[in-house]
């Protein structure tokens, strides 16, 4: 067994991941605005989603580096905004 240093995340794989977990949160915000009973003459409905699961195309890795640079806060497995 060898004891290798873990390569550090590189700092545009956690800039691609942080940007689509604000696509994916904007997405899913979008979608729950936009369900039925919100009135579109009553102008509409605020999201109540803050937080979402991370996209699943990182590994979990990512999203542990990113909570720890306080880019992210964790809460129940899943992530939002600070």
């Amino acid at each position: 067994m060898t004891d290798e240093p873990i390569d550090p995340i590189d700092k545009a794989i956690l800039k691609r991941a942080m940007k689509a977990f604000r696509k994916r949160l904007k997405i899913t915000r979008l979608d729950d605005e936009s369900r039925l009973g919100g009135g579109a003459t009553s102008g509409g409905k605020t999201s109540g989603v803050v937080g979402i699961k991370p996209p699943n195309q990182y590994p979990q890795e990512v999203w542990d580096e990113l909570v720890r640079q306080e880019f992210l806060v964790e809460n129940d497995s899943f992530y939002e905004l600070p």
